[in-house]
């Protein structure tokens, strides 16, 4: 399977990556506690963030996505995170996960998301590993763990990888991500740094907007310098 071929053309994919693209922000919900992600959802949406992503080693995930999905499915793009088996892609896509996101390239992974017609965003790091992921259908690639480069390496990477759409992912935070769009991401996963245990865990809302508001600008200050 090759990047070139017809993994990529449906119009389904295309709308979903580019609303996955627009506001330049997928928050990541990991190890968020069930209970609170519509709540916590409604916050980042209300900080400008409409893509959510939940991580498949969270507990509750699918249901979390399944909630998600039927809550805020028409305002908020939701995905499923730490997708590690063509099991996991079509459970996540039968709960209703939009797009499928893992911190590997698996073929498996991408060719499956792929039949579900989802796009699937693998991880990679190495110019070698972010061209298999793309030669082999990714729709978009997660550069991972982004802080052990940084934006000096995505800007490197993006040199000769320019037609390859790039998404940091681990150690993103508001500080930096207005230099990971300069050097080139189209996007940017953001875990910890937006979508905080300790401020979901005590329902400080405003807190969770603030930390989203300042993300989503940060983005789209960056985007036009």
């Amino acid at each position: 399977m090759t990047g070139s071929g017809s993994t990529r053309d449906s119009a389904n994919r295309a709308s979903t990556t580019s609303r996955l693209t627009s506001g330049g922000v997928v928050a990541i919900m990991r190890h968020t506690e069930a209970s609170l992600a519509i709540e916590a959802a409604r916050a980042l949406l209300a900080g400008g963030v409409s893509v959510v992503e939940v991580t498949l080693n969270t507990a509750g995930a699918i249901g979390m996505i399944r909630a998600l999905a039927e809550a805020l499915g028409d305002s908020m793009v939701v995905g499923a995170g730490t997708v590690l088996s063509a099991h996991a892609v079509n459970e996540a896509v039968d709960a209703g996960a939009q797009f499928i996101v893992a911190p590997n390239t698996s073929i498996e992974v991408i060719q499956s998301a792929a039949q579900r017609d989802v796009p699937c965003v693998p991880g990679a790091f190495t110019p070698t590993e972010i061209l298999m992921a793309w030669d082999s259908g990714a729709d978009l690639v997660k550069l991972f763990p982004a802080s052990a480069g940084g934006p000096r390496y995505l800007r490197d990477v993006r040199g000769p990888l320019n037609h390859v759409p790039i998404v940091p992912t681990g150690g993103v935070n508001p500080e930096n991500v207005g230099d990971f769009i300069r050097a080139g991401a189209i996007a940017v996963g953001a875990g910890s740094d937006l979508v905080d245990r300790g401020v979901v865990g005590r329902r400080d809302w405003t807190e969770l907007a603030r930390r989203a508001r300042a993300f989503s600008d940060a983005v789209r200050t960056a985007r036009f310098q």
